[in-house]
């Protein structure tokens, strides 16, 4: 069992299983004093702990791609914060952001979220930009699922990022409302197709200029 420094330990809850096959990585204190991301710092930890070298994020997703849309390849898009409205650069960003990647040219599927006040928000944004999108409304998995099987993921910080990421999946991360750079370089999604757009001003022309230079479109 590998506690990651979760709420299996915060709460208090019965042990899961014999002491000796129990693990705990301290994910806020170890690496401490470098600014390697959990990723990276995981691997460390593997190393150390288990013996295990190499060791890079993965998750498995299911393999039926049903709900994926009709027109290959897409993009596939969140735009949830997790209740952190920090997070969301403010309108009209949404709706200008798919516009640009209606541009590219590739189909667009983008997830509703948990409903109610994220989906009216999505909606609208999908209104104004004129973007012809298919929706996602279902569960998360079943969104990682879609994921994993498009040419280009982007959204928020969220854990959308690190499926993409573990997939291996190109990205484009819009990375706001950070308290502290550290927190920043922890949570980034790492790897060779992570584009992260890190956001310590929220001013929408620019945010919207560095994502139209990485996806090379005017």
């Amino acid at each position: 069992m590998i506690d990651p420094d979760s709420r299996l330990t915060q709460l208090g809850l019965l042990p899961v299983c014999p002491e000796e096959r129990y693990h705990l990585f301290e994910s806020r204190a170890y690496g401490a004093d470098t600014d390697k991301s959990l990723p990276e710092l995981t691997a460390e930890w593997a190393a150390e702990t288990l013996g295990i070298s190499g060791a890079k994020p993965y998750i498995a997703v299911e393999t039926d791609k049903a709900a994926a849309p009709k027109q290959a390849p897409y993009i596939a898009v969140s735009l949830g914060v997790g209740e952190n409205p920090a997070k969301r650069i403010a309108d009209p960003f949404e709706a200008e952001l798919l516009a640009l990647l209606a541009k590219t040219g590739l189909a667009i599927c983008i997830d509703k979220g948990a409903g109610g006040a994220e989906a009216e928000r999505v909606e609208g944004a999908v209104d104004r930009s004129g973007a012809t999108v298919s929706y996602w409304e279902g569960s998360f998995a079943g969104f990682a699922t879609l994921i994993s099987g498009s040419k280009l993921y982007v959204g928020y910080d969220s854990a959308g990022q690190h499926v993409a990421a573990a997939c291996g999946v190109p990205l484009i991360s819009i990375f706001a409302g950070f308290p502290a750079p550290r927190m920043f370089e922890r949570w980034r999604p790492v790897g060779p197709n992570c584009q992260v757009i890190r956001v310590d001003r929220p001013d929408s022309p620019e945010i919207l200029d560095r994502v139209r230079e990485a996806l090379h479109v005017r």
